[in-house]
């Protein structure tokens, strides 16, 4: 009646795990948007680049929202019927981006796309998890692969958008969808994971509020410059309701017998220390705005040749998951690994501050995105697996949709707001200082606008010049707090002598870390969401 793996017995082991990565490499980089064919959407469908952002800060913020029952769903409904239903309902909502115009189309499609690739994926954990056997070593394989597959599909996105059209590739992703579910319609058994529980259970009105919550809030990152913050009506009520739906969020989550989210874990060392650590990790990573700016907007780089970019972070990342082994392996304590990730962000950081100039070559992208890749590799690791260790299975559930919602989008939604209003005020601060050059005895009136663009860009490089150093101090104090941060190592050791008195006692301790192993195995499976 009850099989935990996946697929029946009869398929070959190779062919089981051969299915798995293919399950993987398609639903993992599946999103509403893909930041490689943003332009193209915005010429395409004639609407504002916010409401893009906007659906990709949904996709995120569904996948959140799935995480606290996603255990639940898993065990409610048997896995062929689940993983089919989800498979084709990805390829439908794929189809509909396809073939709309609306861009509120795009940011809906992304939140259902988000909750139900969890449903996916959090099937595809246990059985690598039983394969792979370590927790780290499992999170260096999956999150290597993961994020190399998120960089080759925003290239292909931008590939086919300049071949084809941008609806080529949603139409291609449904494709996909569609063979994968008859693919596994044959494959996959039809029994459930373990004892079938009910649904009634789930805070419906709980998810409603997270959701509300987290969209009001990507709304103000999207949109904040665009409407002029505070100056905007919009702006203003997006803020409050954001922060009355938080407030109505958390007084239900006291008056539930079985809440949708849990606070407690807040307190522990381990979990505030790293949501800090995330919190800086979003500053590296937000500085894919700035990237971008100064590649197509003052390099001139096509789209195609800017997503190009990510592909240079490829070796990076691989580096960084065969490092995460070889020190999860050996059982090495963090905090090195941590600092080298930090170290490359910083020092990723450094070269693009030197690098601000017209004659900026292609081939000087290469060590700056390797160390990008190597940085944002290392720290989704390790950062990750030390933020969720040592706690309880109903404990990181509980919790886990907050702290993946406040790595993937609040910290980065905050930086990249933050950079994009700095390097407005800084561009205008620039053109005041170079407005010193501008009169009649350099600028003659027949090559003012040739001029003008040269000053413009300048303008350009300074801001972002400034911003690229203000990140650099930061990371120096970053590094500064890891290198002295303990990562639970205890201060002081002891030796501790117990004697065993009775066979029992022996029996119990056994079975006690039996179960310890099974509530691991299930705990790791939820862990690494994206």
């Amino acid at each position: 009646m009850y099989n935990k793996g996946l697929y029946n017995d009869w398929v070959p082991k190779p062919i089981q795990l051969l299915l798995i990565i293919l399950l993987l490499a398609v639903v993992m980089p599946i999103g509403g948007v893909y930041t490689g064919n943003i332009s193209h959407l915005v010429s395409g469908t004639g609407a504002l680049t916010e409401y893009f952002m906007w659906a990709n800060y949904a996709t995120t913020i569904g996948m959140g929202a799935c995480m606290p029952v996603v255990l639940r769903i898993k065990m409610r409904f048997k896995v062929r019927d689940k993983m089919v239903l989800l498979l084709v309902l990805l390829g439908v909502l794929s189809y509909i981006n396809a073939t709309t115009l609306q861009p509120m189309i795009f940011v809906s499609t992304s939140l259902l796309i988000g909750f139900m690739k969890m449903m996916v994926t959090i099937e595809l954990f246990l059985p690598l998890m039983v394969m792979i056997g370590n927790r780290g070593m499992f999170y260096g394989l999956f999150y290597t692969f993961v994020l190399v597959m998120n960089q080759v599909a925003a290239y292909y996105a931008a590939e086919f958008a300049l071949l084809y059209n941008w609806q080529q590739f949603y139409i291609f992703t449904a494709v996909l969808c569609f063979t994968l579910a008859l693919i596994h319609w044959i494959f996959m058994h039809n029994k459930y994971f373990a004892l079938k529980v009910p649904l009634h259970y789930i805070d419906w009105l709980s998810i409603l509020l997270f959701i509300s919550t987290f969209m009001f809030s990507a709304y103000v990152y999207a949109f904040g410059r665009q409407q002029d913050w505070l100056n905007s009506k919009n702006i203003i009520n997006a803020s409050i309701a954001a922060f009355v739906s938080f407030a109505l969020l958390s007084i239900r989550q006291l008056t539930l017998k079985r809440p949708y989210l849990s606070f407690k874990i807040f307190s522990r060392n381990n979990v505030q220390n790293g949501l800090f650590m995330l919190f800086w990790l979003g500053m590296f990573l937000g500085t894919a705005s700035l990237q971008n700016t100064f590649a197509v907007g003052v390099l001139g780089y096509d789209q195609v040749t800017n997503a190009r970019l990510s592909l240079l972070m490829i070796p990076g990342i691989i580096l960084a998951g065969g490092i995460a082994v070889f020190w999860f392996k050996k059982e090495k304590p963090l905090k090195m690994y941590i600092f080298s990730g930090f170290a490359a962000m910083v020092g990723y950081a450094i070269i693009m501050y030197f690098s601000m100039v017209l004659e900026f070559n292609y081939e000087n992208w290469y060590l700056p995105m390797f160390l990008k890749g190597y940085g944002m590799c290392s720290l989704f690791i390790s950062v990750w697996f030390y933020t969720l260790d040592k706690l309880e299975m109903d404990e990181m559930l509980a919790a886990i949709g907050l702290v993946l919602v406040w790595r993937t989008f609040l910290a980065v939604g905050i930086f990249s707001t933050l950079y994009s209003w700095l390097q407005y005020r800084f561009q205008i601060n620039a053109i005041g200082d170079l407005a010193v050059y501008m009169d009649g005895m350099t600028i003659t009136p027949q090559n003012v606008a040739a001029n003008m663009k040269a000053i413009q860009l300048n303008a350009i490089i300074i801001a972002t010049k400034k911003i690229f150093g203000y990140i650099i101090v930061t990371g120096f104090g970053v590094l500064l707090y890891v290198i002295t941060h303990h990562f639970g190592a205890k201060r002081f050791q002891y030796f501790r002598f117990v004697r065993v008195l009775g066979g029992k006692s022996v029996i119990a301790r056994r079975r006690l870390r039996e179960r310890k192993k099974l509530l691991e195995e299930i705990k790791d499976a939820a862990g690494p969401a994206m």
